[in-house]
C-alpha cells in the first residue's frame, strides 16, 4: 500500500476544508483526484506532501506518517506543482543537475541523472537552453521531469497540462502513460478525457468529502451514468 489516509480532516476557522477524508491507494497505481474547485484536493494534497498540517486524522506515505514523521515522508514523495517551477534564467540542463544535487547527489551523480531525465522527457536536443526559452509543454516536461529526479516513490501531479495546447497535452501523456506502475502518481486535473486517458481509479471529491471512488466502469455502474463529465456533474451538484 502506498498511501492510506485515515480520517484526515482540515478546517480553517469555521470552515471545514477536507472533512474526515479516508482513503488508500496502491503502489504504482495512477490515481486522479477530480472535484470543482475548493473541493478539498489542494488541502489534501498539501496535507500529504506535508506541506499543510491537519487538523486531525493522519495519512500513511509508504508506511511512514505524514503527522508522526514528515521528514521521513518528504523522502519518498515530490510535487510537479500547478504553476511550472523552473529557474527561468538556468538552462533545462542545469536546472535538472541543480535539483539531483539539492537531493544529495555527488556532481556526476546528477549529471547522469540529468542525462537520464533529458532522454526520458526528450528534452536531449534543449538541454542548453534557458528555461524561459521553452515552450509551455516544454517547460512541463522540464517541471514534472525535475519532481521525479529524486526517485520518489509517490509523485504528485497538480493540473500537468494546465494551460497546454492538445498537442503538447497529448505528448506529456505519453510520457506519464510510461511511469504507470513504476512510480505511485496522484493527479489532480479538470481535464476528463486526461483521466480517462491516464487513470487507473478515480476519487471525486465535493465540498471536502468523498463522494465516489472506483474505476470509471465502475463509477458509470454505480451512477447509471454513461460518460465521466455525467458522473462528475451528478456527484458535485449543489444541493
Amino acid at each position: 500500500m502506498a498511501i492510506a489516509i485515515t480520517n484526515l480532516t482540515k478546517q480553517f476557522n469555521e470552515r471545514i476544508a477536507v472533512d474526515h477524508l479516508t482513503l488508500t491507494i496502491d503502489q504504482g497505481e495512477f490515481f486522479a483526484l477530480l472535484g470543482q474547485n475548493a473541493a478539498g484536493k489542494t488541502t489534501t494534497i498539501k496535507m500529504l506532501s506535508c506541506l499543510l498540517t491537519p487538523s486531525s486524522g493522519d495519512a500513511l506515505m509508504s508506511g511512514d506518517s505524514i503527522v508522526a514523521n514528515p521528514t521521513a515522508v518528504k523522502q519518498k514523495i515530490n510535487i510537479s506543482p500547478q504553476e511550472t517551477a523552473v529557474a527561468p534564467n538556468l538552462s533545462v540542463k542545469e536546472n535538472l543537475e541543480f535539483i539531483a544535487r539539492i537531493y544529495g547527489g555527488n556532481k556526476l551523480e546528477a549529471k547522469h541523472k540529468a542525462v537520464d531525465m533529458m532522454t526520458k522527457f526528450g528534452l536531449a536536443e534543449r538541454a542548453q537552453s534557458k528555461a524561459k526559452t521553452l515552450s509551455g509543454g516544454l517547460q512541463r516536461r522540464l517541471s514534472i521531469a525535475m519532481a521525479l529526479i529524486s526517485d520518489p516513490q509517490i509523485i504528485f501531479l497538480d493540473e500537468p497540462t494546465l494551460g497546454l495546447d492538445i498537442r503538447a497535452r497529448r505528448d506529456l501523456w505519453k510520457i506519464l502513460l510510461e511511469l504507470k506502475g513504476k512510480i505511485t502518481i496522484v493527479l489532480t486535473t479538470h481535464y476528463l478525457e486526461e483521466v480517462e486517458a491516464l487513470a487507473d481509479r478515480v476519487g471525486i471529491m465535493h465540498s471536502g468529502k468523498l463522494h465516489a471512488l472506483g474505476t470509471i466502469d465502475e463509477l458509470k455502474e454505480n451512477t447509471g451514468q454513461s460518460s465521466l463529465e455525467d458522473i462528475f456533474l451528478t456527484l458535485t451538484e449543489e444541493v
